[in-house]
């Protein structure tokens, strides 16, 4: 498991899918700890959101995608050496993840500054020459600033379906025999993290979606099938 929290539509979540794994639990389990949780109402709906998802096989399963408080919530009677190493290790995760948050939510105030601030000094100008001045340097700014944002956004879940599904049509398209997928699914996984640069498939930029989608369409295994 190399990532236990992820961002996405700007918050920071884990999912049941990976609290079974690190764990060590059935997913099922999970998924009825979450359900048969002692907490109100209203703090369930804020901290667990349940979702569809599609495995390997291109079967629809429910998972929750679940918040900071939520695991703690979760997690706090999950108990030995183990668990308490993952419990630091999930704790760790979502402060880096909120961090990354904090960090674009500051690109995003600059960019406002800086348009508030173009206004103001286009208020002031005397001169048309002065306002085209104005215009070209702050329009150049922000261009650059929306562009910072842009490479910092990873796909959403329903991106990641996307994409995942046509990982499953090219593993079948190319492998009749069910022994075999699960090798050709880890080979494509582990190239498309060292195609794009990421530890998931989950973090490919958004801007990206599209050359990963053809990646995938256009990928022959390196090793031969046996």
């Amino acid at each position: 498991m190399n990532q236990l929290v992820f961002i996405q539509n700007g918050k920071a979540l884990t999912d049941s899918l990976t609290v079974a794994e690190v764990f060590g639990k059935r997913h099922d389990t999970v998924l009825r700890d979450i359900r048969n949780l002692d907490c109100s109402e209203g703090f369930n709906l804020h901290n667990f959101a349940e979702i569809d998802y599609t495995d390997d096989r291109n079967r629809t399963y429910k998972k929750y995608l679940i918040k900071r408080d939520g695991l703690a919530f979760l997690v706090m009677g999950y108990t030995g050496k183990t668990a308490a190493e993952y419990k630091e290790k999930f704790i760790r995760e979502f402060n880096q993840m909120e961090e990354r948050l904090r960090n674009n939510v500051h690109v995003l105030d600059e960019r406002t500054s800086l348009i508030q601030s173009m206004k103001l000094t286009i208020e002031t100008a005397e001169r048309q020459d002065q306002i085209q001045e104005v215009v070209n340097t702050h329009s150049l700014k922000i261009s650059e600033l929306e562009t910072k944002v842009e490479e910092q956004i990873t796909l959403t879940s329903g991106e990641q379906r996307r994409l995942q599904k046509g990982i499953a049509i090219k593993v079948y398209e190319l492998e009749s025999d069910p022994a075999v997928r699960p090798r050709l699914f880890k080979e494509l996984h582990r190239e498309i993290k060292d195609r794009f640069g990421v530890s998931s498939y989950k973090d490919v930029k958004q801007k990206e979606l599209q050359s990963a989608i053809r990646y995938v369409e256009n990928w022959v295994p390196r090793k031969a099938v046996v």
